[in-house]
């Protein structure tokens, strides 16, 4: 049988909210935040990707929708 991480025996304490805060705000701090035209880029990247993958799957459901009409009739 394999050995698992040992357990704690001791109990973790509860934060409280305020040392909560503090932490998130510490770590936001440490985000890097894109600049606009980072921003505005990467946005234009997801909507091209998005409209060309509708486009694609719109293809697939026209032309399945097709081949099953003349397999089956109207």
């Amino acid at each position: 049988m394999s050995e698992r991480s040992p357990v704690r025996s001791e109990k973790r304490e509860r934060t409280n909210p305020v040392t909560f805060y503090r932490q998130v705000i510490a770590e936001l701090r440490k985000v890097v935040w894109p600049t606009q035209h980072q921003l505005v880029t990467y946005f234009m990247v997801v909507m091209v990707f998005v409209l060309v993958m509708i486009a694609y799957v719109s293809v697939l459901d026209l032309g399945f929708g097709k081949a099953v009409f003349a397999i089956f009739g109207d």
